[in-house]
């Protein structure tokens, strides 16, 4: 079986990533917060264009893989496509992400303000994409 997918809702949530990520990021949120923990100086980031280019290809793969898991899911479990969608991705954020990120931040001794300001904005992230995948359904078609 190969999963029915939405492109317009990947690539809708592909953008999502990119708003969710300039917000909890940005200075007056979160991004003084984040600097400060990963010891990021403003004057070394430079522009960023290597970084955002590759968090469009990730967050690209990231939507595609929920949407086709959530699409999997849906015909295994039936019921409500936006809540199946919102658990398989709550799911898929605790079970990769989540605990590979502490995994990764336990080893590299970082602090724990900062894992947790990580997995806050992943989940926050995936969620946005889930809701956006949900709403729109399984296909376009």
């Amino acid at each position: 079986m190969v999963p029915e997918i939405n492109w317009l809702a990947v690539v809708l949530a592909t953008v999502s990533s990119m708003v969710v990520g300039s917000i909890w990021y940005a200075k007056a949120v979160f991004g003084r917060r984040w600097m400060r923990l990963a010891k990021i100086d403003e004057s070394t980031m430079g522009n960023g264009v290597g970084a955002i280019i590759v968090t469009v290809i990730v967050s690209f793969m990231t939507a595609l893989v929920l949407a086709g898991s959530a699409a999997i899911a849906q015909h295994f479990y039936g019921g409500n496509f936006l809540v199946n969608t919102l658990v398989t991705a709550v799911i898929l954020w605790a079970g990769f992400t989540a605990a590979r990120v502490i995994t990764h931040d336990a080893f590299e001794r970082r602090p724990a303000a900062l894992t947790i300001l990580t997995i806050a904005h992943e989940l926050v992230t995936i969620l946005v994409m889930a809701l956006i995948i949900g709403l729109f359904g399984i296909s376009a078609a």
